[in-house]
């Protein structure tokens, strides 16, 4: 598939008529074009000629930008710089959503188009019929020569290529062979992976395929020769995936899910999350892209409509626990794939809920236990699929990956266990478990089931181990890995959250998402004008634009750790609170409880709030900022002493304070 529908010099361009470009584009367009598709190449062709004939260089039609789903109007390469064009032919003004339109566009070649990093690359909207048009040329801080979109109709876009490239004269010119040929190579958020996903079952063309991105391949290969292994040999096999934050764990069983759909051979999965904010906006997002993708085709779909096809590519755990609790027949799926694992809770917090929410009096076994005897009753196969992240239990209750283990050596040792040899980590705390299982069942372990580079943030792979270094105050460490990320993926430290907030306007372009996100133990920022205790809808929050009050853009309502778990933004402010705070003894828990902190004893609990800010720090595709405020000597709640030691801490690391 060429990732354009035509490209020309300018001069060959000007020398053919208008019939014959258009014969060019249709033959490469796979897809029918319309007659109003038709009439607005036209359109611009007519335009374009007569404004491009005095300049050398090529121009290209339809360049394709595949992780959006979308093709560029028009591309004009002209000695060093590389115009980004978007016609709106006959309107008379520049619409916002247009002008975000064409700097998505820019800003995707700017981030994975190999011969777009160093170019100089200006994004243009062209509104035909106005009046007025902007040619006043402006970077951001981000210093990677991509210029903020500008405003031009027909009459005056000479004059904006002849501004432009007199002000780059001096520079290297492109070569467009090279540059419309170069590797692409794009990091999906898991929004738009399970977009691609659900509608084609592939997400090849909208992800890395470099040797960076070769382990999210080969896992998901493993998996699928594991399946096919049980089904052949009439096995029950367990697979545990482990992968830092933002690897792709997730995207991992989407897939393994959407390749194993169809249950008519026998072999179907069902992907479970018990992450429920997840769940809520991948769904809302895949209904949302259905409808908007039917009314294109002029085909009438409601939401509720597009819902009921939704609900069976993603599923709530607990609803699949409730449905096999009821009905005692094996499940419809072979394939189970458990997202987040480690979060299944263990037996104490299950037999509660189950007789006080259930009226299961006699429930006697944990999460992980029910869930593999649901499996466990095929008679021939079956296969189950964990994901594990480590370090990321959060919630009372959640047992970690030991409690699958267990189940496993107590009741289900027949089973064949395939295991990430990460698994051994610390952070995983199943080392024992693991070599306790050994003596029972047959175990192997594989390197293809960890996910080592992490996929989230596209630029510094390497974040999650700072990350990891700076909450297992390894300070060399940290400072060694913090030198690698500053040129790629900016860290700032603040105390003031104005501050923060115009940072993060200011880093964001185009419709970058960004917001602020804090522990849900963060009682005291109140005075920043946060307050945890009012509840945020994850949908709203994650997918809402900038015009919505509810939506992260605005600045207003924060996440904690339970709605942004598993999901991402391109930029974060993290607040910081009183509740985790550094010390000549290490990192310190504490609970507002009342009128005061309480410190926190019980090592679980200090395992979940440590894991807490794990999870909000690793959360942002392209940089973040973090803010400890300075406290308030006359509030004994926020005492100065309860946050500058942790300020202190990072300064050490060598974060740079603004």
């Amino acid at each position: 598939m060429l990732n354009y529908y035509y490209k020309d010099t300018i001069r060959g361009f000007c020398d053919k008529n208008v019939e014959t470009i258009i014969g060019e584009i249709i033959l490469n367009n796979q897809f029918d074009s319309s007659f109003n598709q038709n009439k607005a190449w036209e359109k611009q062709i007519e335009i374009l000629k007569p404004i491009v004939s005095d300049f050398s260089g090529t121009i290209i039609f339809e360049f394709s930008i595949p992780r959006l789903g979308k093709r560029i109007d028009c591309v004009l390469i002209i000695n060093n710089v590389v115009f980004v064009i978007e016609f709106k032919v006959g309107e008379k003004e520049f619409l916002h959503h247009n002008l975000i339109q064409v700097w998505d566009y820019a800003l995707d070649l700017k981030n994975f188009h190999q011969p777009s990093h160093d170019a100089f690359i200006v994004p243009v909207l062209i509104a035909t019929e106005s009046n007025g048009s902007f040619h006043e040329i402006s970077f951001s801080t981000h210093n990677d020569n991509l210029a903020y979109p500008l405003k031009t109709n027909k009459k005056e876009f000479k004059q904006l290529l002849e501004t432009v490239i007199n002000l780059y004269s001096n520079h290297e010119i492109i070569n467009s062979g090279e540059y419309a040929s170069g590797s692409y190579k794009p990091t999906p958020t898991i929004i738009e992976a399970a977009i691609s996903l659900y509608n084609s079952h592939r997400v090849d063309e909208i992800t890395r395929n470099d040797s960076g991105a070769k382990n999210l391949r080969t896992t998901t290969s493993y998996i699928s020769e594991v399946i096919d292994h049980a089904k052949a040999k009439n096995k029950k096999v367990i697979c545990f995936v482990t992968g830092v934050p933002g690897a792709g764990k997730t995207l991992v069983g989407l897939k393994v899910a959407t390749e194993h759909l169809d249950r008519s051979n026998g072999n179907s999965a069902v992907f479970l999350s018990g992450n429920g904010p997840l769940v809520a906006v991948l769904q809302e997002a895949l209904v949302r892209d259905k409808v908007e993708r039917d009314k294109e085709l002029n085909i009438r779909t409601t939401k509720a409509i597009a819902r009921n096809s939704v609900k069976a590519f993603i599923q709530i755990i607990h609803h699949y626990r409730d449905a096999y609790l009821v009905d005692k027949k094996a499940p419809d799926d072979h394939v189970a794939i458990f997202d987040e694992a480690q979060r299944a809770w263990h037996k104490e917090q299950t037999v509660a809920f189950m007789k006080a929410k259930k009226g299961q009096d006699n429930f006697d076994s944990s999460e992980p236990e029910f869930l593999i005897s649901c499996l466990d009753r095929h008679q021939d196969w079956a296969v189950v699929v964990c994901l594990v992240g480590g370090g990321q239990e959060i919630n009372t209750g959640e047992a970690g990956i030991s409690e699958w283990l267990n189940a496993i050596q107590c009741k289900f040792p027949s089973w064949e266990v395939h295991v990430s040899p990460e698994l051994k980590d610390k952070e995983y705390n199943a080392f024992d478990t693991i070599e306790d299982l050994k003596e029972t069942c047959n175990v192997f372990f594989k390197t293809d089931l960890h996910l080592s580079v992490s996929m989230r943030s596209f630029r510094a792979e390497n974040l999650s181990l700072f990350i990891k270094q700076i909450l297992d105050i390894d300070i060399i460490g940290a400072q060694k890995t913090l030198q690698q990320l500053y040129n790629q993926y900016p860290i700032v430290l603040t105390r003031d959250i104005q501050k923060a907030k115009t940072w993060i306007k200011e880093k964001a372009r185009g419709s970058e998402r960004y917001g602020i996100v804090v522990s849900s133990q963060a009682q005291r920022l109140k005075p920043l004008a946060i307050d945890v205790r009012t509840p945020v809808d994850p949908v709203h929050w994650f997918l809402n634009d900038r015009d919505d009050i509810r939506s992260s853009y605005y600045l207003e309502d924060v996440a904690t750790e339970f709605q942004v778990q598993g999901l991402e933004l391109d930029w974060a402010c993290v607040a910081w609170d009183g509740d985790l705070r550094f010390s000549d003894a290490g990192w310190q828990g504490y609970s507002f409880v009342g009128n005061k902190w309480q410190n926190i004893r019980k090592d679980e609990r200090k395992k979940y709030q440590l894991n807490a800010y794990r999870v909000l720090l690793t959360r942002a595709r392209q940089g973040m900022i973090i803010v400890i405020p300075e406290g308030n000597k006359e509030d004994h709640t926020r005492l100065p002493e309860f946050y500058d030691e942790t300020f202190n801490y990072f300064q050490k690391i060598g974060l740079h304070v603004i």
